[in-house]
């Protein structure tokens, strides 16, 4: 009896919890903006290249982080906060910001070489703060 009150007590606080308490993963946060980092860096067009550095900036700030630009997609989303806002570690959350910070230059840029050159970079510091 009392084995499955605990259990039923567990059951309701885990369904109490926010959603994003449960889902929080910041390696797979940081796991998925370097990937679309690489796939700014690949992309063909400025155009891609600015949204999916969208993408990886709204996986490292959330939602409601500084950058974080709503009209684009969050492949984070349900994965938590966003990276930095998941982060305790100081260090890594200066590596991210890192990254953020040079991803807004690469959506700052006029010129594909350079964006892309700033995607890569990106994706180079999202590697190093795995």
């Amino acid at each position: 009896m009392f084995a499955k009150l605990a259990a039923a007590s567990a059951l309701l606080a885990a369904l109490t919890l926010p959603a994003t308490a449960l889902a929080a993963d910041l390696s797979g946060e940081i796991v998925t903006a370097g990937t679309h980092a690489d796939l700014a860096a690949q992309a063909s067009d400025l155009a891609a290249v600015h949204m999916h550095l969208h993408h990886t900036l709204n996986c490292l700030v959330g939602p409601k982080g500084d950058g974080f630009d709503p009209a684009n997609l969050n492949p984070c989303a349900g994965s938590g906060n966003g990276a930095i806002p998941d982060s305790t570690d100081a260090a890594k959350i200066q590596q991210l910001q890192t990254a953020v910070t040079t991803a807004e230059a690469g959506i700052a840029a006029t010129d594909i070489a350079t964006a892309k050159a700033d995607a890569h970079t990106v994706s180079d510091q999202l590697k190093a703060a795995r």
